[in-house]
């Protein structure tokens, strides 16, 4: 599959909605199916047209970006909000039923939907083309492949410094700077750099703190290329490690290493967290391990499927996830190792490939 095969993909994808036609509102579902990228378009697909309006200031970005895709759309821009409705609404096929992505139509979209120009039975639907967007195409998982290998590389280059004490910030500051100089786009999102005490909040913030003797060091971080995430944790023992703390991170290496290996076409995702929350539970940490074990990447940074004891999802061939369990104890830190794979039929195929030592690398 590539991107010109998409559009035949969602319309598969539209049996059982009820809807005979789409109007994409989503920017990155507009994006999926064209390669367009700005910040204003939408994407009216039906049995046999798929036409992209947006307004004059990509008069050239988005012509130019649907050929470079390949991709069999019509492109109208230059116009008004109005006018793009006639356009779209004078494409849909008289007594087709217009399905609304319903979670990106606004209740004023959705009363505009419903008057002139527009004339056809509105349809709500849910996750039409994020359906099709998680079994990810050979394309794009070159694109998470070289996000992935920024970020090793990047950590790589970066993590000796953690035994010279710097401040969280200062660390997620080179990190992120040393991914933007090896190719990346940009960060997948606010890089986490979490040392002692501040391990045990999973989502913290980086602050002033600086890294001592002592401390591990949750660092969760990703490179974005091409539109694409990636997604890694990697905790270090900055000094000598408690007997606690050891046993911590042997524990949730071992569960994590678990989980990749559960990862596999046809395994449900629910299974996949329970192999690591069973493990971590029979170290008697169960309640300090709260968060979901994985997430689906792609586009965006968390999407479907999601690797949780609440998912429906079962594995797919070209489904790409994490799994990171972690443990959070305030008095001793946290430990958190998150790796992105690649699902297949024999198991998976990790994409981010940093070592997992929590000793801070010496420098090259």
């Amino acid at each position: 599959m590539d991107v010109a095969d998409r559009a035949d993909r969602v319309r598969a994808s539209l049996d059982g909605s009820g809807a005979d036609a789409l109007l994409v509102t989503d920017l990155t579902n507009v994006r999926y199916l064209t390669g367009f990228t700005g910040s204003a378009g939408r994407v009216l697909l039906t049995a046999d047209r798929m036409v992209l309006v947006t307004d004059g200031r990509y008069a050239t970005q988005a012509p130019d970006q649907v050929a470079t895709a390949g991709v069999a759309a019509e492109v109208e821009v230059g116009l008004t909000l109005g006018e793009q409705d006639r356009v779209l609404a004078g494409a849909v096929p008289p007594g087709a039923r217009l399905g609304l992505e319903a979670a990106s139509v606004t209740w004023a979209a959705q009363r505009r939907y419903g008057r002139d120009p527009w004339t056809s039975e509105l349809v709500p639907t849910e996750d039409v083309v994020e359906a099709v967007r998680q079994v990810k195409d050979d394309g794009e998982v070159a694109r998470l492949a070289r996000a992935a290998g920024i970020a090793d590389a990047a950590l790589a280059e970066v993590a000796p410094t953690l035994v010279d004490g710097p401040t969280e910030e200062a660390f997620g500051f080179a990190l992120d700077t040393a991914m933007r100089r090896l190719g990346a786009d940009g960060v997948s999102f606010e890089t986490i750099v979490a040392s002692g005490p501040n391990g045990a909040r999973p989502h913290h913030r980086p602050a002033d703190r600086a890294i001592g003797e002592g401390d591990l060091v949750v660092i969760d971080f990703g490179a974005l290329v091409d539109g694409y995430h990636s997604d890694m944790t990697r905790t270090f023992q900055v000094g000598e490690a408690s007997a606690t703390q050891q046993r911590m991170y042997e524990v949730v290496a071992a569960a994590q290493a678990d989980g990749v290996a559960a990862v596999r076409a046809g395994v449900a995702a629910a299974d996949v967290d329970a192999t690591c929350r069973d493990a971590i539970a029979a170290a008697g940490w169960a309640e300090a391990f709260g968060h979901g074990t994985g997430h689906g990447v792609g586009l965006v940074i968390h999407e479907d499927p999601r690797v949780s004891r609440t998912s429906t999802a079962m594995l797919a061939p070209g489904h790409v996830v994490t799994v990171e369990p972690g443990v959070y104890l305030p008095e001793h830190g946290g430990v958190r190792i998150e790796d992105t794979v690649l699902v297949t039929d024999e198991g998976c195929r990790p994409l981010t490939l940093a070592p997992k030592d929590p000793a801070p690398p010496t420098p090259a």
